[in-house]
């Protein structure tokens, strides 16, 4: 899947410590795709931070070729997001 990272996301990876390699993962094999606010799509799936179970949430602009992420960011508001 060809995407281009925002400079916002680039700098979220590094302060967050997220590697690259789980975002790539996210985006070819997502565990579920939500539409966001203004066009924005958010490829999300389950993981662990620190042996506690969160979510990898990547929200990407799909309107453009390739798409880009716009941000990146971990989450253990599971419930809160996870769609059933």
């Amino acid at each position: 899947m060809s995407f281009n990272l925002s400079k916002h996301a680039r700098q979220e990876l590094a302060r967050r410590d997220i590697a690259l390699a789980d975002v790539e993962a996210v985006l070819a094999v997502p565990g579920q795709i939500v539409p966001e606010h203004g066009g924005i799509v958010c490829y999300q799936s389950p993981t662990t931070c620190d042996g506690k179970p969160c979510l990898l949430r990547v929200m990407v602009n799909e309107a453009t070729e390739p798409m880009v992420v716009v941000t990146v960011y971990r989450t253990s508001k599971i419930s809160k997001y996870w769609q059933s």
